[in-house]
């Protein structure tokens, strides 16, 4: 069951990036996208930087598919923004639904995680006003963002979520297998762990994803289970990362030698 729900959260990844490439109002094939998106994220998640790492994959992919380099640099942003939406939704809704089971993972008061819980949802829920409001560009001091309609932020909101409970509950499945815990402390306890190795900058959180989920949920946290999520979900989708990659390259450069062929007897 594990590898059941890695499975369904890399598909949603490939909806993050399915819905920025209709955000920058280009088309293409699904099957594209997810060659693209499945490829950049088995490796980034593996590498220092995944954001930039990640970044630079999809741009070898969509660049040869016709997007300009700013158009890449939007769906890398859109799909940054889709993953910090994600975070704050699933952690709001855990505030919320279990508030009490919050304050003892967090140290917070059950007021003040239902609070926190609720500043959390709003911020999700803000953005997609801001979709439905702000349309076109917003300048924000230097820079400037192109809100996405407010129908494909909705989308980024669900669509995040969706990825994190399906990590959650690929993790879930393998503490259970140890000790018994609660999806919602397992869900609580990824998005902080998650937050935490975004912030750390540490390649692929290893170490600080797993210690941070070890100290919040205490004695749940067995480290086999810890090391087996490692495992399935960083280590396993790497090496097919890695031939989708070597074959794509391979493919694009005998491509523009049989071009340039094409051109020398013409």
């Amino acid at each position: 069951m594990g590898i059941g729900f890695v499975f369904l959260s890399y598909f949603c990844l490939t909806l993050f990036d399915t819905l920025a490439i209709r955000y920058v109002g280009r088309k293409l094939a699904y099957p594209q996208i997810a060659i693209a998106s499945f490829t950049s994220l088995s490796i980034g998640h593996n590498v220092g930087g995944a954001a930039l790492s990640s970044g630079a994959v999809r741009y070898r992919f969509y660049s040869r598919w016709g997007l300009s380099a700013e158009e890449v640099a939007k769906v890398i942003l859109f799909c940054g923004v889709t993953v910090g939406l994600g975070l704050v939704a699933l952690a709001g809704l855990c505030f919320l639904i279990v508030p009490s089971g919050a304050a003892r993972l967090t140290g917070f008061s059950t007021t003040g995680a239902f609070l926190l819980g609720t500043a959390c949802i709003a911020a999700a829920a803000g953005y997609v006003l801001l979709a439905y409001f702000l349309r076109g560009s917003v300048r924000i001091f230097r820079w400037t963002f192109e809100m996405p309609s407010v129908g494909i932020a909705a989308l980024q909101v669900v669509v995040g979520v969706a990825n994190f409970l399906c990590v959650s509950a690929a993790l879930h499945q393998l503490l259970s297998a140890f000790e018994e815990v609660s999806f919602i402390d397992t869900a609580m306890a990824y998005v902080g762990a998650g937050v935490t190795a975004i912030v750390s900058h540490v390649p692929g959180g290893i170490g600080v994803l797993e210690a941070t989920i070890a100290f919040l949920l205490g004695s749940s946290a067995s480290l086999g289970a810890l090391i087996a999520f490692r495992a399935i979900y960083f280590f396993l989708p790497l090496p097919l990362g890695l031939i989708s990659l070597s074959v794509a390259e391979f493919v694009a450069r005998r491509d523009e030698e049989k071009s340039l062929v094409s051109k020398a007897k013409s």
